[in-house]
């Protein structure tokens, strides 16, 4: 059998048998390899990063936001082919109807607004657990995008919602459990000040998610994020403005290397 350019098709194990023997030289073996294994599958509209879990532990992550249910429905069959599971994040409840209906063996997660597949189901792999927090229900979609990201990831997740300064009792009743864990997501909108609190009350690292909720001068988010990086407790991390995706890879990675470093 031979490819492109009429060059005979060999398999690895040949290849580098080739290159040992001094039949074929290391630069020529590259091309080949390349050129037969490569690393990404171009749909045209998508180029899919498909060792992206080889190098960093997680597959690549779908954005959802302004792709077509037809995108969104070729990454996850083509997806299929490489992992054991898939994110799709940013999915309005409209098109993840439509996504369902053509793949069949997805699940939305409508707070979240997440689509997500397992080849079987996730476990929690991983030691310990990460502590996601919120001040308020309004902030729950980014705090529930945070929370599912780091159970797709292997952690068990504590969520602990509506805990804001307005009645500050309700984070004290819940201390306990957010001290015990090995990260801490909080997300806020308004004044953005509940990871400041947060932050003076813990050892753990905390990774401050600002939302957009809040009056006019709030600024879609914008003054809760200003408020996160003034924050004047030390160990915390902030992401941007929604980003509960971003908060729950970050917190996911803390929880798994503190269990492999266990």
């Amino acid at each position: 059998m031979r490819g492109k350019g009429g060059k005979r098709k060999l398999n690895l194990e040949q290849m580098l048998s080739m290159v040992k023997s001094g039949e074929l030289d290391v630069e020529e073996a590259k091309a080949r390899i390349s050129a037969q294994f490569p690393t990404v599958e171009d749909l045209g509209f998508a180029q899919l990063d498909i060792e992206r879990e080889k190098r960093t532990g997680f597959p690549e992550v779908i954005f959802g936001e302004q792709k077509t249910v037809e995108q969104l429905v070729a990454i996850f069959q083509k997806l299929k082919q490489h992992t054991d599971r898939i994110l799709a994040t940013r999915v309005d409840p409209e098109k993840a109807a439509e996504a369902m209906k053509s793949l069949g063996d997805i699940t939305y997660h409508d707070q979240a607004r997440i689509l997500t597949w397992f080849k079987k189901p996730i476990l929690k792999v991983h030691e310990g657990y990460v502590a996601v927090v919120c001040a308020g229900t309004s902030d729950l979609p980014v705090a529930e995008e945070a929370a599912i990201v780091c159970e797709a990831m292997g952690n068990h997740v504590e969520r602990i919602y509506d805990v804001g300064v307005a009645g500050i009792h309700r984070l004290f009743a819940k201390l306990s459990l957010i001290r015990g864990a090995n990260a801490v997501v909080v997300a806020a909108g308004m004044e953005g000040a509940l990871p400041s609190v947060v932050g003076g009350l813990v050892s753990k690292p905390v990774i401050a998610v600002p939302t957009s909720i809040g009056y006019g001068a709030n600024f879609q988010g914008l003054s809760a994020l200003l408020s996160m990086l003034n924050a004047c407790a030390p160990g915390i991390a902030v992401v941007n403005i929604d980003n509960g995706f971003g908060a729950g890879y970050y917190a996911g990675l803390i929880n798994k290397n503190r269990s492999v470093q266990k």
